[in-house]
């Protein structure tokens, strides 16, 4: 008996076709990027169910990708470079930590402030990053060990220059003691929400609890553009080549240590300038050990995101950081809900090491 064209079209050839056009989707995709946006799903399905409000449960989750995103993309032109994960990221954040406490103590206030902080920081990132690179271009193949050691030399070194320093502002210093620096310093009358005050509230325009931070956002999309933009240079595309093959690139002509170099200088800025965004949005300067808390889930976003070490794209960060934060941020509230227990910090440890911890030790094929 003779096929029908309706059993072409449904028979199992069609049927082996579509499962493999989604063995192909997934492989493309990742199944543990499948799974986690399937799990983080899953909490936004469950949060009306707990009595958690799902809007409320989005602006959080806005929120934290506008705050977190600069940091993640600060990963990129390492990573391009062939340097590798960039985990001295604590160098650019101490450059920006530099610059808002000095914007500060010399009297801005408002958006003039978070203007100076930036420009204040920027001296201090290409020394740093200056410094940084350099020493990444005398130990080649074994970069993001001695990263890290240094990200951590730096913050520790810095525990003591913040005592030491001659800051007198009374916004910043111990009220006793009359010197050293606070712990955390408010941001209240500097440039606290100064890009996340400008937000689109849906409260007031269609009556659900919907904030979403355009400000910020818009400021994260454009440095995004402005990187895009460089890789698709000249001097972008020499990045992108020493970074896939260092001895073709040579040949061709490319000075190899001076486009790692200038890598580490852009990202050691772009991490100065995303510690400066997360402050606004968080409305506080955290000093001392505080910098230990953002390198690992920068690595761990941009990794999730579908970057290796040493291919990664703005689609990877954006990803990376929804993906990232939005566990982080949706599961201790939602499980709090359900369990009728407050153990949200516990579950936030548990969540986000349990996500840098699969994060970091996954194979990818950019790192065979």
């Amino acid at each position: 008996m003779k096929k029908t064209q309706q059993d072409n079209i449904w028979g199992p050839e069609k049927f082996n076709r579509e499962m493999k056009s989604l063995g192909e989707l997934t492989s493309s995709f990742g199944l543990p990027r499948l799974i986690i946006t399937g799990f983080l799903v899953l909490l936004f399905i469950l949060a009306p169910v707990a009595g958690v409000d799902f809007f409320t449960q989005i602006t959080n989750v806005a929120n934290r990708f506008s705050w977190n995103a600069v940091m993640v993309l600060a990963m990129v032109p390492m990573i391009h470079s062939g340097c590798g994960l960039n985990f001295g990221l604590p160098l650019g954040l101490v450059s920006g930590l530099l610059g808002a406490t000095l914007s500060i103590q010399f009297g801005f206030t408002g958006a003039m402030s978070f203007v100076m902080a930036i420009v204040i920081a920027t001296p201090f990132a290409f020394l740093f990053g200056g410094g940084y690179g350099w020493l990444l271009n005398k130990i080649k193949g074994g970069e993001m060990m001695i990263a890290t050691y240094v990200g951590f030399s730096a913050i520790s070194f810095m525990c003591m220059m913040w005592l030491l320093l001659p800051y007198t502002s009374p916004t910043m210093v111990w009220g006793m003691a009359g010197k050293g620096l606070r712990t955390t310093i408010s941001l209240e009358g500097f440039y606290d929400k100064v890009l996340a005050k400008f937000a689109l509230d849906c409260n007031k325009i269609c009556g659900i609890n919907l904030v979403i931070p355009i400000g910020t956002i818009a400021f994260f999309a454009l440095l995004a553009f402005g990187m895009w933009a460089f890789l698709h240079t000249k001097t972008g595309t020499a990045m992108t080549a020493v970074g896939s093959n260092p001895v073709f690139a040579r040949a061709c002509g490319i000075d190899v240590d001076r486009i790692r170099l200038l890598s580490v200088i852009m990202s050691t800025w772009l991490a100065a300038v995303g510690i400066l965004v997360y402050e606004q949005g968080f409305g506080f300067i955290q000093l001392y050990t505080a910098p230990n808390n953002m390198t690992l889930p920068a690595v761990a976003a941009i990794l999730i995101g579908g970057a290796s070490v040493n291919k990664a794209s703005i689609p990877n960060v954006i990803i990376g950081t929804i993906l990232f934060q939005g566990i982080v941020t949706m599961t201790p509230t939602v499980l709090n809900s359900l369990i009728h227990m407050d153990m949200s910090e516990v579950i936030r440890m548990i969540v986000s090491n349990g996500m840098i911890l699969y994060a970091l030790t996954r194979k990818t094929e950019g790192s065979k």
